[in-house]
């Protein structure tokens, strides 16, 4: 499946913005937790010796489905899998995510899952954190089961919309983390505090999606408030 941002301007490599949704009636959350180690590059594939079985990146897939719900959002179905990489995972992701590679034995490869995957995700816009990086995983992952050649792109900034941009626009200066977004926008991460997950990611950058589109008031030192103004303590 070769996906085209139908709603974004014919060759626009960015991202989306908030300005791109006007007709959209539904947006795909993702997120993606990986083994952790370095995507090759089309250049070092090609060196490679013929053969050679790249072992995958991705681990784990999540996502949440965003209904238009008047002016604003609902979160809807969800969807998550976990993947056999046929490869190592890096000990510093193990620490961030929790996912031993014995937990991974039995789980499908993302051929296996491609399907599945792709009957949620439709061809609406997708919603990630840092979606650059979801991104290069998702394409990487495509191009070794044979949708795209390592050197092509089926996801571009055309199908994504990213809150970590957002996050810059609406905090400037302020360190773009998932985690700091959602101490900002008053979002309870507590499930976050041991390991990351990839639908429970997909899920909170979907909350913090639906709070800054639906807007909230900033005064000059970034303080926020929902439906009403903050206490002058909390300014």
């Amino acid at each position: 499946m070769l996906r085209r941002g139908a709603w974004a301007e014919s060759g626009k490599d960015i991202m989306l913005t908030l300005d791109d949704l006007a007709d959209i009636q539904r947006i795909v959350a993702i997120d993606a937790e990986t083994t952790g180690l370095r995507i090759p590059t089309a250049s070092e594939i090609k060196k490679m010796p013929k053969g050679m079985r790249l072992p995958g990146i991705v681990i784990e897939l999540g996502c949440i489905e965003l209904l238009r719900d008047g002016n604003s959002w609902k979160t809807g179905e969800s969807w998550q899998s976990r993947i056999q990489p046929d490869g190592p995972i890096a000990k510093a992701s193990v620490a961030i995510h929790g996912i031993q590679p014995a937990q991974l034995k039995t789980a499908p490869r993302f051929k296996d899952v491609l399907d599945a995957f792709e009957d949620f995700i439709g061809q609406d816009v997708l919603l990630a954190h840092s979606a650059s990086n979801e991104i290069d995983f998702l394409n990487f992952e495509y191009a070794r089961v044979g949708r795209c050649g390592f050197d092509e792109t089926v996801f571009s900034g055309n199908d994504f919309l990213c809150t970590q941009d957002l996050s810059r626009q609406f905090f400037p200066g302020v360190p773009g983390s998932l985690d700091v977004l959602c101490d900002r926008l008053w979002i309870d991460r507590s499930d976050r505090f041991q390991h990351h997950g990839a639908l429970l990611d997909a899920v909170l950058t979907a909350e913090a999606f639906i709070k800054m589109q639906g807007g909230f008031v900033q005064d000059d030192t970034r303080a926020m408030s929902f439906g009403g103004s903050a206490p002058a303590n909390e300014q």
